[in-house]
């Protein structure tokens, strides 16, 4: 896999992220035309943020988003804003739609699942740091 770096001011960096949510309690409510906007409303908040979609796709109960975004990018508070964002704007379009599965007004789980993607193994950039020099 070939590392692409991005640049701003102050630095050279290659972030990549997977997200997992799921929706409240479980439910299977996420439908074609919701996973629409879901990818949608994803690609808009993280251009805003300096950051991309690589990938997006999910199933009835949950979203996965691989995406990259720069080092000034606080990820807690990214992943808050995007689903509550999201949870917003889902709820405003489908809400005859979601008042099957809903009674408040919810749509993701507090829940959620980040980790950091691509590049090398943590054994390759251990031993990448293990063979430098060190001086005294």
């Amino acid at each position: 896999m070939n590392t692409e770096f991005k640049k701003n001011r102050h630095s050279i960096y290659s972030l990549i992220y997977h997200l997992v949510v799921i929706t409240k309690h479980r439910k299977k409510c996420i439908n074609d035309e919701i996973l629409e906007d879901l990818k949608e409303i994803s690609k808009r908040l993280l251009s805003v943020k300096g950051g991309s979609v690589l990938e997006i796709n999910g199933e009835d109960d949950y979203l996965h988003i691989l995406f990259e975004c720069p080092p000034q990018v606080e990820l807690a508070k990214l992943v808050n804003t995007f689903k509550t964002v999201s949870s917003r704007l889902i709820r405003k379009k489908h809400s005859d739609y979601l008042k099957d599965y809903y009674w408040k007004p919810v749509f993701w789980s507090n829940s959620y699942c980040i980790l950091s993607a691509g590049g090398a193994t943590i054994e390759t950039v251990k031993r990448y740091i293990e063979s430098q020099k060190t001086e005294n």
